[in-house]
């Protein structure tokens, strides 16, 4: 299951809550907390590359995934899984459509009930999700600062998910689900404010595909 397919866990607005560290927390967390802050408020919108791959819990990897993604906010996105398979996930900001080509079908959900405590509206919302989310700093790795954020509600169908920011931009996603599986993510080739309009999100059902709507 890739991070996106997760979105029927994600459920796939908002951004990370700046949840207190606490006195004894490391002098890193607050830049970890900043380069979060510089993403929210300096990038509406984002181009780029990502791969990912996950990894079941009994250690078992599944075969990686690369593709393209936009966004802009609030709350609109493009995912598109290019290889080794193709699949679309699209919010146009109140709807949200995946695209199967091999089944060649389409299950669409409302945006309110697919997003909300969801790893997505970290990145690709615009609002805060104090009342949704935990966060806190992890160790340095990998040239990178992290955060963590653990979804307050039981049913979120993920554990936790963490972030590796550098100069501003997030460059790894790294989400534990409800099954035990961890799915890493590495956006590559991200373009800031790329200048994106609403119909870049539009999406119109291929002809003959079974379309779905979720309630």
């Amino acid at each position: 299951m890739s991070l996106f397919s997760n979105m029927r866990l994600f459920a796939l607005s908002g951004m990370l809550v700046v949840a207190s560290l606490g006195l004894a927390a490391p002098a890193r967390a607050d830049t970890a907390r900043e380069q979060l802050r510089t993403f929210v408020a300096q990038v509406q919108s984002a181009s780029g590359e990502f791969s990912q791959y996950t990894v079941g819990p009994q250690g078992q990897t599944k075969p990686p995934q690369r593709g393209r993604f936009l966004f802009m906010r609030p709350g609109r996105f493009k995912w598109d899984v290019l290889k080794p398979y193709e699949q679309q996930i699209v919010s146009n900001g109140r709807e949200i459509y995946q695209f199967d080509p091999d089944l060649n079908q389409v299950t669409v959900r409302l945006v309110d009930q697919a997003i909300g405590a969801s790893p997505a509206a970290i990145l690709f919302g615009s609002g805060s999700l104090e009342q949704s989310f935990e966060v806190m700093a992890l160790p340095d790795r990998e040239a990178l600062v992290w955060l963590r954020a653990k979804p307050k509600q039981a049913d979120a169908g993920f554990v936790h998910v963490d972030l590796g920011f550098k100069e501003g931009i997030p460059h790894r996603i790294i989400l534990l689900d409800a099954f035990g599986q961890t799915t890493h993510v590495e956006l590559t080739a991200l373009m800031r404010n790329p200048g994106l309009s609403a119909s870049n999100f539009d999406f119109v059902a291929p002809k003959g595909a079974d379309v779905v709507r979720m309630q």
